[in-house]
């Protein structure tokens, strides 16, 4: 593959990661506008958020290395391994945009 190739995958790869943290992220602050005030039961909160603790690393994870791990056991391992640093490169980048927009606003 050719380097464009890598970057984009990686940027693609990237900005779902990122739009699915973004989606949950709104959808955990405004919650209870959607499904009520909580139930007490202590538990089943811990429960539910386990639980989408859980579903988001599967997510994000099949996000993130899904297609380095397909080029990895293809045979194509340095290609692999630079999909996957091209990835977190843009994770790392779209985190510090993040960061700054907190800080300057």
């Amino acid at each position: 593959m050719k380097k464009q190739i890598y970057l984009l995958k990686s940027f693609l790869n990237s900005v779902g990661a990122f739009v699915y943290i973004v989606a949950v992220s709104w959808l955990m602050l405004h919650a209870e506008k959607f499904f009520g005030k909580p139930p007490s039961p202590e538990f089943l909160m811990l429960v539910l958020m386990l639980l989408l603790f859980v579903v988001s690393a599967s997510v994000t994870g099949f996000l993130v290395l899904g297609a380095p791990a397909n080029l990895y056991f293809g045979g194509l391992k340095k290609e692999a391994v630079v999909l996957f640093l091209c990835t977190l490169g843009w994770l790392i980048l779209f985190a510090l945009v993040v960061l700054a927009v907190l800080f300057l606003a």
